[in-house]
């Protein structure tokens, strides 16, 4: 499942469709990028740890987004990966299932539904710790609910990237074959549509036709790539432990499911440098480090694990 170097390999490919919009995203925190790791200094507000919000203080809470257009990880990734006029992902791309897959078991970390059990005194990995029900109550989403009855129904537990793989469907065990999550993609795209973001249409592809959803709220789907964008220029800290638990899990999990790319695209090449040398920071991270830290979320740094070993 790694997907450490695609990124840049394909930005190459488009750099000339992408300076066409190069005034489009934020440029804070570029103009002390000239060399080096000094790019990566905080900003002068930044400097004083004391005056510093705790980002993870509510991180169930996005303050960006309004109660009607509140979004899962899943809806968000999938948002991100949807071409806006014709309305479905990139044929392409093989990573957006399993990248899913990854986001809902993280909504559940960040909901409280699932932990990792205890490091023992082997001090077992992350991914080696089993992930437990903490709490089967329903969430209101069909596709977490699933996963949690999945979730209750299993014993011995299973691990975190053990889950992804049968929630994909990605599985050599016929008797695992059961937990696979199914049609997530139209399942979350009739979500959106309900929330207003997306619409329904039928598309001919000469031999058969095909349900598409184009966007149809396209504040939505700026304000998500802005935010992507700021937490990775305007309002960089510079410390995953300080930085909002879901915009983090927003950009490691997009970066899984192969659309990163896509909320980068309208940036300059400096922007976009600038952003792509921080994503990487995000990703080569110490994930078993990160995990023991105080307030860290375990559940959430074993599905970035499972993703980049």
């Amino acid at each position: 499942m790694n997907r450490g170097d695609g990124l840049v390999q394909r930005r190459r490919a488009t750099t000339a469709s992408s300076q066409d919009g190069g005034g489009g995203a934020s440029s804070q925190g570029t103009g002390n990028e000239a060399s080096g790791q000094s790019g990566d200094r905080q900003s002068p507000g930044d400097g004083d740890s004391g005056s510093l919000k705790d980002l993870n203080s509510n991180p169930a809470v996005d303050e960006d987004s309004d109660k009607e257009t509140r979004l899962t990880l899943m809806e968000e990734v999938l948002l991100l990966g949807l071409k806006d006029k014709e309305g479905y992902t990139s044929f392409w791309n093989d990573c957006i299932s399993s990248g899913l897959r990854g986001c809902i078991l993280a909504e559940l970390g960040l909901r409280g539904r699932v932990e990792l059990e205890k490091a023992g005194m082997r001090k077992r990995g992350i991914l080696t710790r089993k992930l437990l029900l903490r709490n089967s109550s329903p969430t209101g989403d069909v596709l977490l609910d699933e996963a949690l009855k999945h979730l209750k129904e299993t014993d011995p537990p299973e691990t975190v990237q053990s889950w992804i793989e049968y929630l994909s469907g990605e599985t050599w065990n016929p008797l695992k074959l059961r937990y696979q999550l199914k049609n997530v993609r139209e399942r979350l795209a009739k979500n959106l549509v309900e929330k207003g973001v997306l619409t329904t249409e039928k598309q001919n592809f000469l031999l058969f036709d095909m349900t598409t959803h184009p966007l149809t709220d396209n504040l939505a789907k700026t304000r998500l790539v802005r935010k992507i964008q700021d937490a990775v220029l305007s309002r960089w800290v510079n410390d995953a432990g300080r930085m909002d638990r879901r915009t983090l899990a927003l950009i490691v999990l997009a970066h899984a499911a192969d659309v990163l790319e896509n909320a980068f695209a309208p940036l300059s090449d400096d922007d976009y440098e600038v952003a792509m040398r921080r994503v990487r920071t995000l990703l080569d991270l110490d994930y078993e480090a990160e995990s023991n830290k105080p307030n860290a979320n375990p559940v959430l740094w074993a599905v970035f694990a499972a993703f980049t070993k």
